[in-house]
C-alpha cells in the first residue's frame, strides 16, 4: 500500500496540471502558472509543512506520545494534503505523512508496540456532499481532542496527557449534517480506537456535536462507544473541548475527558479522566506564547501501566519571522503521584542496561515548523 501511494501521488499531482492546463496555453505566449493556480482551477487544494526537532529530558519522556526519547533530533512530520471538496458532490481527502510521528501512528494503528514504517496514510477518504449532510468514508483523524497529530494545528510542541490517552484515526463512515449555522451533528462507525483493519466482528459508534452558541465560544462534545476489537470488551470514551476568544490576541481552551474500559479475559479495565486548560497569548505579529496545565487520573492503571495521578506544565514561546515559519521553544515538567517515569541507560562498554524511576521529568525543546 505505501509503495502505491508512493507511486500514485506524482501521477494525481500531474493529472492535475494536466486538466488545469488548457492546450496550447503556454504556447500562445500566456504566463506560466503557479502550481497552486493550477490546482485550484481544477478544484483541487494542496498543503503541506515540514517539522523538525531536538529535545532533551531528564527521563525517558514516560507517557509523551511523540517526543519519546531522551536526547534527540528528530524529523516530527512532514505532510502533504490534496484534496477535492466541493460543496456538494462526490469528493476525496488524501494527506499522507513521513517522520517519526509516522512510526508512533503506525505502531498505535496496528496495536504493536513498535513501527520501523516511517511513512503512514494518515487520511485517505471519499466523501459526498449533498446539501447539509456529508458522508465521508475510509480514514480519517479523531474528533476527540483539543490537539491534533499534525503539528500545524497545535499551539505546543508535545502533546498533552490526554492527547496520550484519546484515539487518533479511525477507519469506516462518518456523517455530519449542519442543522444550521451554529450547529452540527455527527455520527459515524468504525473499527475502533485506532485500528485500520483489526477487528473482532464488532464496531465502535461514534457521536458527537460541534455548537457555537456565541460569536466568541464554540463547544465540542463526542462519544465513542463500543467493544475493543484488542482487549475484547466496551470502552467508552466522553470528551469535550470548549474554546473562548477573550479578544482577537487571548484565548482560553479547556478540555475534560472520561473514558472506560470493561474487563474481559484479555485485560483487567479500568477508568480514567482528565482535564487540560490552555491560554494562549499573541504578544505581537511575530511572537506568541501558550501555557498548558492538565492532570490524568488513571484509576486503575489502564492507560498509564499502573494507578496514578500524572500532572504537567508546559510553557511554549512561539517566534514567527515569517508567516510561512514558526519557531517553537517550549519547556515541561511532568510530575505524578508515584516514581513510575523510567529512563533506561545502555552502556555500551559494559553491556549491561539500567532503569532508574522517578516521580517527575522535566523536558526542554526546540522545533522548526514550515508551511507550504
Amino acid at each position: 500500500m505505501h509503495k502505491l501511494l508512493r507511486q500514485t501521488l506524482p501521477l494525481l499531482a500531474a493529472s492535475a496540471v494536466a486538466v488545469a492546463v488548457p492546450a496550447g496555453a503556454h504556447a500562445a505566449g500566456s504566463p506560466a502558472e503557479t502550481l497552486a493556480q493550477m490546482l485550484a482551477a481544477s478544484g483541487l487544494t494542496e498543503s503541506g509543512y515540514v517539522a523538525a526537532s531536538y529535545y532533551d529530558s531528564s527521563g525517558g519522556n514516560t507517557y509523551h506520545q511523540f517526543d519519546t526519547e531522551h536526547d534527540s533530533f528528530q524529523l516530527d512530520q512532514a505532510g502533504l494534503t490534496l484534496a477535492y471538496q466541493p460543496q456538494q458532490g462526490f469528493g476525496a481527502v488524501v494527506n499522507v505523512i513521513a517522520g517519526n510521528d509516522a512510526k508512533i501512528v503506525n505502531a498505535a494503528e496496528s496495536a504493536s508496540a513498535t513501527s520501523s514504517d516511517s511513512f503512514d496514510l494518515l487520511q485517505g477518504f471519499i466523501q459526498y456532499a449533498s446539501g447539509a449532510l456529508t458522508v465521508q468514508a475510509g480514514k480519517f483523524t479523531t474528533l476527540a481532542g483539543a490537539e491534533v497529530i499534525a503539528p500545524t494545528g497545535n499551539t505546543s510542541f508535545s502533546r498533552s496527557l490526554l492527547f496520550y490517552a484519546e484515539p487518533m484515526t479511525h477507519t469506516g463512515l462518518r456523517a455530519t449534517y449542519a442543522v444550521n449555522s451554529t450547529l452540527s451533528v455527527i455520527v459515524g462507525i468504525n473499527n475502533g480506537w485506532n485500528y485500520t483493519s483489526i477487528n473482532a466482528g464488532s464496531k465502535t459508534g461514534e457521536f458527537g456535536i460541534a455548537l457555537a452558541p456565541l460569536k466568541p465560544l464554540s463547544i465540542t462534545a463526542q462519544a465513542y462507544i463500543g467493544t475493543d476489537p484488542v482487549d475484547l470488551a466496551r470502552r467508552t470514551l466522553f470528551d469535550t473541548v470548549w474554546t473562548y476568544d477573550a479578544t482577537p490576541a487571548l484565548s482560553f481552551i479547556v478540555s475534560y475527558d472520561w473514558g472506560k474500559q470493561d474487563a474481559s479475559g484479555v485485560t483487567s479495565g479500568g477508568e480514567w479522566d482528565g482535564i487540560a486548560g490552555y491560554a494562549n497569548y499573541q504578544i505581537s505579529t511575530e511572537w506568541r506564547v501558550s501555557v498548558r496545565g492538565e492532570e490524568l487520573d488513571d484509576k486503575d492503571g489502564f492507560i498509564l501501566g499502573s494507578a496514578q495521578k500524572v500532572k504537567e506544565g508546559t510553557v511554549t514561546l512561539g517566534y514567527d519571522p515569517v508567516p510561512a515559519f514558526e519557531l517553537r521553544i517550549e519547556g515541561r515538567y511532568d510530575t505524578s503521584n508515584h516514581p513510575t517515569f523510567t529512563y533506561t541507560h545502555s552502556s555500551a562498554a559494559t553491556g549491561s542496561t539500567v532503569t532508574r524511576y522517578s516521580a517527575h521529568q522535566s523536558e526542554l525543546a526546540l522545533q522548526g515548523v514550515y508551511r507550504f
